[in-house]
């Protein structure tokens, strides 16, 4: 599918609201307040990613447009953090510039920037390539050869967003416009931009059957983020293909926007975290499951039982005790603590039972007398 018909719908809905490329939203009002109606009117989406975010962290804008995004996410996280959007479109691009000197000043700092790129390609500064082509413009075969020496230095010695920089990429209704034959670097695009430990909140529209060809071939569909999109099932695992994990569907909704030929289309939020990379070491650590579901998989394979004592490596540990997982987890540390410089490679392909006596050391025989285990205040016994 042609990257042109979005790229002319597009620029058109810059100039002219159209109401058919985006579904209802209900965003907060507060910040809302600040931004200029104008951005808000020409601007679309199918969620609210921003309300998932925090403050001070740096947040990356995928297909930015007018910046409403931008500009909500600015006022979550604040003056000690950053936001960027990037679009391709100039059209988008000089609307939200320009009203960003009004936004900042309704809400009384400056922390947001706007670049120019495809988000199928975030190391490509699409600016600097344009002053670069006027500098040395393509005039014959060979100098359009050497266009793909220029952008490849581009990418690397100046690129649009750097890698592990972000904290959150953040997107609404944007993913599903990009070509299905460019969709894998998008995703491995996200995963490269993120921080260890980032991740990614991104709203957009799945549907819940395969879209057939003759659908996927209509340009309208396609640039009205209809026939682009993922099955819901297909969504998520093109975050696991990326390398993300812990994905959760933060919100689905019941109604579909659209229905075609039967099939249902509507939006759904996903989050998912960078960082399970990474070696595995042995520490003599365990978790517990808690709870509520008999047993469950994690992304790894890891297969675990409710109430059993797993052992499991230092990375997968750590990994365990932050969002998405902490709260149905509890955490065993070793009586005594094998220090990092000691410890050996962990086996991350099975997940055996570790024993109390294997935590706690083979020569450990305390006794002791009965602790007071009741609340401060209470009578328990």
């Amino acid at each position: 599918m042609s990257e042109t018909a979005t790229r002319e719908r597009y620029s058109a809905a810059a100039a002219a609201p159209e109401a058919a490329l985006c579904c209802p939203v209900n965003y907060d009002p507060q910040f809302l307040k600040a931004i200029p109606s104008e951005v808000i009117e020409k601007d679309y989406g199918c969620g609210d990613p921003s309300k998932y975010l925090l403050p001070g962290e740096t947040v990356l804008d995928l297909g930015s447009g007018t910046g409403k995004i931008c500009f909500i996410a600015s006022q979550v996280v604040g003056p000690t953090g950053k936001v960027i959007g990037v679009d391709m479109l100039d059209d988008m691009l000089e609307v939200a510039r320009r009203n960003a000197p009004i936004v900042a000043e309704n809400i009384g700092h400056s922390n947001v920037e706007f670049r120019k790129g495809r988000i199928q390609d975030l190391a490509l500064d699409l600016e600097a390539l344009e002053m670069e082509l006027q500098k040395r413009p393509i005039k014959d075969a060979n100098s359009f050869l050497q266009l793909e020496d220029l952008t490849a230095d581009l990418s690397s010695e100046r690129p649009l967003v750097s890698s592990d920089t972000i904290d959150v990429v953040v997107s609404n209704c944007v993913l599903n416009l990009v070509e299905n034959r460019l969709k894998k670097q998008l995703f491995e695009e996200i995963f490269r931009v993120l921080k260890n430990g980032g991740r990614a909140v991104i709203s957009d529209i799945v549907s819940d059957e395969e879209i057939p060809q003759h659908l996927q071939d209509d340009e309208h569909l396609w640039s009205g983020c209809i026939s682009g999109a993922y099955t819901e099932k297909g969504f998520v695992e093109a975050f696991e293909a990326a390398g993300f994990y812990g994905i959760e569907i933060l919100k689905r909704d019941e109604d579909p926007w659209q229905t075609v030929e039967g099939i249902e289309f509507r939006s759904v939020t996903i989050q998912a975290w960078k960082g399970k990379q990474g070696p595995c070491i042995e520490r003599n650590q365990a978790v517990v499951y808690n709870g509520p579901f008999k047993k469950v998989l994690d992304d790894d394979g890891h297969a675990m039982e409710r109430g059993e004592r797993y052992a499991v490596c230092e990375k997968a540990y750590n990994l365990y005790k932050k969002a998405p997982y902490a709260e149905f987890f509890t955490f065993i540390e070793p009586h005594t603590e094998i220090p990092i410089d000691e410890a050996i490679p962990f086996d991350c392909s099975r997940t055996p039972i570790r024993s109390a006596r294997e935590t706690k050391g083979l020569e450990y025989d305390l006794t002791t007398e009965a602790s007071n285990c009741c609340e401060p205040g209470t009578d328990c016994c």
